[in-house]
Formats: structure tokens, sequence, C-alpha cells
């Protein structure tokens, strides 16, 4: 299936976490699925996902949101991978990143995963790097905070009030991506705006 795209929403499950920056991959797939009506279902892979299309005639999506903790997200990332016959090339890992400034998204294919364990474990299962991510700033904590702390943490009041452009800017960002690709997803998102 060569225009099937596996997207992945990384995260913590459970009410605890539903809302915590750590969580904004899952929230940026849950804008992804209420964009085209659809709910998520249990997979045998140990997640849940949402079959859609990018457009009626176009890509197929492949929504999903891992059952497991962050840092053991890699077993149903791969398992969704096989059971639908995706590559790493059509996987995009959504996920929060600390040294990107709240309210900014960034995209790239491979590199290191920054201290990040959930991408770092989807890096083993694959045996790749190679994976579009599309990463959603959240910003290091403010003075001496730890950074575990802070992931774990809700959005503040003011990050909530902006948390459904940030989620809706990312969104689009997965969409331009299946449909133009990295290059042109990052001359839009990566550009300062004005």
């Amino acid at each position: 299936m060569a225009d099937t795209w596996l997207i992945v929403g990384l995260g913590n499950p459970g009410p605890r976490y539903e809302l915590t920056r750590h969580n904004v991959g899952q929230l940026v797939v849950d804008e992804l699925a209420g964009r085209r009506g659809e709910s998520f279902k249990a997979h045998k892979a140990n997640a849940r996902v949402a079959e859609t299309w990018l457009r009626p005639g176009g890509p197929k999506l492949i929504l999903a949101k891992p059952n497991t903790f962050m840092n053991v997200s890699g077993g149903p990332v791969v398992g969704l991978a096989k059971f639908y016959g995706i590559d790493a090339g059509h996987v995009v890992v959504v996920h929060d990143e600390l040294d990107i400034p709240f309210d900014t998204i960034k995209l790239k294919v491979g590199g290191g995963h920054g201290g990040h364990n959930g991408v770092r474990d989807v890096a083993k299962a694959l045996d790749t790097p190679e994976f579009p991510r599309v990463r959603v700033g959240i910003g290091r904590p403010p003075g001496r905070q730890d950074a575990a702390d802070w992931v774990l943490d809700p959005f503040g009041a003011t990050e909530r009030k902006n948390l459904p452009i940030l989620l809706g800017d990312a969104a689009d960002a997965v969409e331009q991506l299946v449909a133009e690709g990295l290059l042109a997803t990052q001359q839009k998102h990566h550009a300062p705006r004005v």
C-alpha cells in the first residue's frame, strides 16, 4: 500500500496524562481524527487506530495512539507498520520537543532522538531512525524545574489558550507532509510568523 501513511501520536495512556505536555503528539492525532469525524478503535498491535484518508481519493491515513507508556512506544508502532505494510519512510511520528519553544513546529526525517525516549524506542523498533517526525514545541521548564516533571505536567493557563492553534498547526503540518513532502512543509512551518 504505497500511498498509505501511519501517523503516530506519542504519549502516555490514561486520564492522568491526557492533557500533559508529553501527550501533545496524541492530541495532534486526535485533531486529525476530529477533522474527519473519525473515532479510535482498539487494534491488536496494542494501540488505538482510526483509518481515514487525507482527502477523498487521496492517501490513506492510519492515525494511531499507542496504549503503552511513551518509553516503550516502539512495539505498537512496528506492529502497526507490519500489519499495514508501511515502511519507515511513511511512518510519521508526532511528538513533544523540549528544545523547541512552545507554539512552534519543526519537521525532520532521521537524525538523533535528542534525548526523547519515545523517539529512541521507535527508532530501535523500526531498526532505523529514518522516519519523518513532526516535533511540537513545548519549551523548556522555567527556573530549576526538572524536565521530566515539566513534560508530565498539564499545560499552563496561557498555553491552554493557544493550544488549539498549536494543535491545528501541527495537524496542518502532518497533512502537508503527506500531500507535498518534507521540504515544502519545512519551508512553510519553519518560516518566522508574520
